[in-house]
């Protein structure tokens, strides 16, 4: 993992000795520790965690059953789940949460973090399946319900394959920051953004389905 030196002075905490109840904030001061070695660039392990947290190793493993899981944590600290509004226009409303997701989450998570969790979940497969089971699977559920809703007003064709079509548009927006290597101010990526999430949201529509099929079936007859 490469170094990255954040700079910043441990925090002096209360040590509590393995057998203590519970307590509410060690969840925080867990993840918190966590946060504090990937940003050094240090491995996270339950050693350095005990030391940075003050919290024993038992109350460390009934939270997290590894430590690629508490990793797994902490790369997404500060990301909240997004609810898209099911009335009205869902395209209009699927563009305005996914336009807005970006101005509104990095004051809680930085462009910094983003691109360090990129990395390294590209480099450990196993550290990518983590992040993907306990938060990426989870945040999708906003999306997965506006397109069960398109498709009970018949607006989207019922055959929809959801995980694709969920991949499909958020692909778009992990091209411009992965393969372009904009920013997430870039006015123009999210133009296409957009853009391309109107073409994906055409191409699941029935009308288009019906459009396909009526070309279909109309063409051989014209020859």
């Amino acid at each position: 993992m490469t170094t990255v030196d954040a700079g910043r002075p441990r925090p002096a905490v209360e040590r509590r000795g393995p057998g203590r109840p519970r307590s509410i904030g060690h969840d925080g001061r867990i993840i918190e520790a966590a946060v504090e070695l990937i940003e050094r660039g240090e491995e996270v392990t339950v050693s350095r965690v005990v030391d940075i947290s003050g919290v024993s190793r038992a109350a460390i493993y009934r939270r997290w059953p590894s430590m690629t899981d508490l990793v797994a944590a902490a790369l997404d600290q500060g990301r909240t789940p997004y609810a898209i509004p099911l009335g009205g226009d869902l395209l209009e409303n699927v563009l305005a949460v996914f336009t807005a997701s970006a101005d509104s989450t990095r004051a809680t998570y930085s462009e910094e973090r983003f691109r360090l969790r990129l990395k390294l979940a590209m480099t450990d497969r196993k550290l990518a399946q983590a992040y993907w089971r306990s938060h990426v699977a989870r945040r999708r559920t906003g999306m997965v319900a506006v397109l069960q809703e398109g498709m009970a007003r018949g607006e989207l064709r019922p055959d929809l394959d959801l995980d694709a079509c969920i991949d499909l548009i958020n692909g778009v927006f992990y091209y411009q920051f992965v393969v372009r290597g904009v920013s997430f101010d870039d006015s123009d990526a999210i133009v296409r953004c957009r853009e391309a999430i109107r073409v994906a949201w055409r191409g699941m529509s029935a009308e288009h389905a019906v459009e396909q099929f009526e070309r279909a079936t109309i063409a051989p007859a014209g020859r």
